[in-house]
């Protein structure tokens, strides 16, 4: 029987699973499977290497490895990652895809916020994140802290993965239409090539509007939730003037203007506006499952978390600013699992917030 086109939710996930389309070195823990993903764990070692890499068509990881790799680390009782260094990690998930399924790599809220850039690697890999259909071999994370030095052991989850079963990206018609039928925003939607979205730097009641990550701090471990001082790692950001002037180099916590809803029966990936607006980047970590905003407290909607770096040259960045857009697209099938209702979440309902680990 023909598969529905769309993203595959949870219980076809665990399905891939069990027919062993993904492989696992270690059973399954509870809340890996998401609502539209599954969450990818490291591995025991980690290759510190000298620079990133992607091995081309044809070649296995592994045959690269011997060209890069400085020193192998062993994360059994746990190691620091250093900040500024790169690190490929083996994860304890494969993928056997059948034909017609692709997988797309993403950072996980958490590990964004951090200023983790975490990517899939696969054998052959041409791309970061992205994964064709039929693959079958391992999958690697590329970790390169930017902004704090981690501690990190085996079964940490960094990444996660999303599998689709062909074209499931919704056009702006189609877009204009769930937004009449389910308002995906507050206000009126800015939809091209997605759904657009602005910074908020006028948060009601507070001149607080971001954070700047300070360059000279401590380790921070992975594992420890809501157990650091925010004051030792970041630098509020504070305007009455509904702008802000970004530092080449900096990494920044924003919030998103619009409170953004993603219905149950669908789910929705960050991606940048354009590059003609500015010299930066925002949100790194990029998906958005189903659910999300669906029952946030006080109404329907949760703003998004901004996470910018500069790049070249200052930049004023001001309120209302579009910096970024969503691209929506259906599930195969609603998820057994929504965000922030079936499943604990650290993130629904939220505004301007800080990762799970800080107090």
């Amino acid at each position: 029987m023909t598969q529905p086109t769309g993203v595959l939710p949870s219980q076809k996930i665990s399905e891939m699973v069990e027919s062993g389309a993904i492989t696992i070195a270690a059973p399954l823990l509870t809340g890996q499977v998401q609502p539209a993903s599954l969450d990818l764990r490291l591995g025991n070692v980690a290759y510190r290497i000298r620079a990133s890499f992607l091995p081309g068509h044809g070649t296995p990881v592994a045959d690269r490895l011997d060209d890069f790799t400085m020193h192998q680390i062993d994360l059994t009782n746990g190691a620091v990652l250093e900040k500024g260094c790169v690190y490929l990690v083996p994860l304890m998930e494969g993928l056997n895809l059948p034909e017609g399924i692709t997988a797309v790599a993403n950072a996980k809220s958490s590990t964004g916020r951090l200023d983790l850039l975490t990517r899939c690697v696969t054998d052959g890999g041409t791309e970061f994140d992205r994964i064709p259909a039929g693959y079958s071999g391992p999958l690697y994370a590329e970790i390169c802290p930017r902004s704090f030095s981690v501690l990190v052991r085996p079964g940490m989850r960094l990444n996660q993965i999303r599998f689709r079963n062909g074209q499931s990206v919704l056009d702006d018609d189609a877009l204009r239409a769930l937004h009449a039928a389910e308002t995906l925003v507050n206000g009126e939607p800015v939809i091209s090539d997605g759904l657009g979205f602005s910074v908020d730097l006028r948060l009601s009641g507070t001149d607080l509007v971001g954070y700047r990550a300070k360059p000279h701090t401590g380790v921070i471990d992975l594992d420890r939730i809501g157990a650091y001082d925010p004051a030792e790692f970041w630098e509020e950001i504070r305007t009455d003037q509904g702008r802000i002037i970004l530092d080449p180099g900096a990494f920044y916590i924003l919030v998103s203007q619009e409170a953004v809803h993603i219905p149950p029966a669908y789910a929705a990936e960050m991606a940048p506006y354009l590059a003609m607006v500015g010299e930066f980047r925002v949100h790194y970590a990029g998906f958005f499952d189903p659910g999300f905003g669906h029952a946030a407290v006080g109404g329907s909607g949760a703003r998004g978390v901004l996470e910018v770096r500069c790049h070249e040259a200052p930049f004023v960045l001001e309120h209302g600013q579009v910096v970024g857009r969503l691209i929506y697209e259906q599930m195969s099938e609603r998820p057994e699992t929504l965000y922030g209702a079936d499943l604990a979440s650290n993130y629904q309902g939220q505004g301007l917030k800080l990762s799970k680990h800080f107090k």
